[in-house]
């Protein structure tokens, strides 16, 4: 996988925790429960896709710009879209949309447990 510092990326963040989805074998990124990003393994644990939540106006955007962006891969293909791991997607404009995914799933939260995440 080109990106190999999504796992440390995201586990940075306040509140992440990251979990495997045995059934799917997703490597999961949650906040306060509920997920915003995944790594999606192949049965040889080879990344294939990077699923991450996006308003549906900026997916639309990011999947005309790149062609390594697509629809959700086994997800909502209106808020979920799937980078290619071994893409052309450049590193800064994944973190964006990480970032992006995060403060949308953050945001979704009852504001007690965003400020408890945050530390406010």
């Amino acid at each position: 996988m080109r990106y190999g510092w999504i796992d440390e990326y995201l586990l940075g963040k306040p509140g992440v925790t990251k979990d495997l989805q045995e059934s799917w074998n997703w490597v999961r990124y949650n906040i306060g429960g509920k997920m915003f990003a995944a790594v999606c393994l192949d049965e040889n644990d080879k990344p294939y896709y990077i699923n991450l939540k996006l308003e549906p106006m900026e997916g639309e955007s990011y999947r005309q710009q790149y062609e390594d962006v697509i629809p959700g891969y086994y997800s909502n293909k209106v808020h979920w879209n799937s980078v290619n791991p071994d893409g052309a997607v450049p590193d800064d404009v994944l973190k964006s949309m990480l970032d992006k995914s995060y403060g949308l799933v953050l945001g979704g939260l009852p504001k007690y447990k965003q400020r408890e995440i945050l530390g406010e």
